[in-house]
């Protein structure tokens, strides 16, 4: 069995490590990051929650046709494996692997984000507003994978529902600015700009002290949560995709 490995969050009250399990002879792996006591949580999977864990939960391609059948048993599975009670976590699923995680942080003042992603883009890319549901994916190869890209954003101060809210949209869109400096395209209209993954998630977690209550991009919260968040989406795709940075030579941090 590999050894469970421990992730600098870079948020003094989140512990995030990596641990590694095997389900049906398949080596499966949980990014999981225990809080000091609960907190309110958004979660684009599960809506608001209070909760002491977070996990995204990666799981090999040769077990996807079963997972997708018995996905009820595989779920009640991870909560024992990693011996939480399901009212206590909210919980992500990914096919990118966990080993190709990014962290990223920015700092200013006393106000800290850290921001951790898994992604892949090469299998179910698209461009929303413009790509239908259910489409055929032009030029696709079953040895593919589809992509997905989870999204966990810690904050060191406390945050209001609305300003949890809003830093989602924060995220998404430097993860939208992200497929756009590394010219992703939709895979099923190629011509077209992708803008994100049909399977993405994020989850967003506010850490103590007074509540700040807005994120958007004219606050130094939303600036840090957008810069925090396009350059962790970067890494991981590059990682997940093998992508050849050198081929980006006026990217910019």
């Amino acid at each position: 069995m590999v050894k469970d490995r421990i992730i600098n969050s870079s948020i003094s009250f989140a512990k995030a490590e990596i641990r590694y399990n095997t389900y049906r002879e398949q080596l499966v792996k949980t990014l999981l990051i225990t809080l000091e006591r609960r907190h309110h949580v958004l979660s684009t999977r599960e809506g608001f929650k209070d909760v002491t864990f977070i996990a995204n939960h990666y799981s090999p391609r040769p077990l996807w046709d079963y997972l997708h059948s018995h996905h009820a048993i595989y779920d009640r599975w991870v909560h024992d494996c990693l011996g939480i009670n399901p009212v206590d976590v909210t919980l992500l699923y990914t096919g990118a692997d966990i080993d190709n995680l990014a962290v990223r942080s920015e700092t200013n003042n006393d106000l800290t984000v850290c921001c951790l992603v898994t992604a892949g883009a090469r299998g179910n890319v698209q461009r929303a507003g413009v790509d239908i549901a259910g489409a055929p994916r032009v030029g696709y190869q079953e040895d593919i994978d589809p992509g997905t890209v989870n999204i966990i954003l810690l904050c060191s101060r406390a945050l209001s529902d609305g300003a949890m809210a809003r830093a989602i949209i924060s995220t998404t869109e430097a993860k939208t600015a992200a497929f756009q400096d590394l010219m992703i395209k939709s895979t099923y209209t190629p011509q077209n700009q992708a803008t994100g993954t049909g399977t993405d998630n994020t989850i967003i977690i506010g850490g103590e002290g007074i509540a700040l209550d807005s994120s958007g991009g004219h606050t130094k919260l939303g600036e840090l949560i957008s810069k925090v968040t396009r350059k962790a989406v970067i890494e991981a795709l590059v990682k997940q995709d093998n992508m050849d940075l050198s081929a980006y030579s006026t990217l910019k941090e």
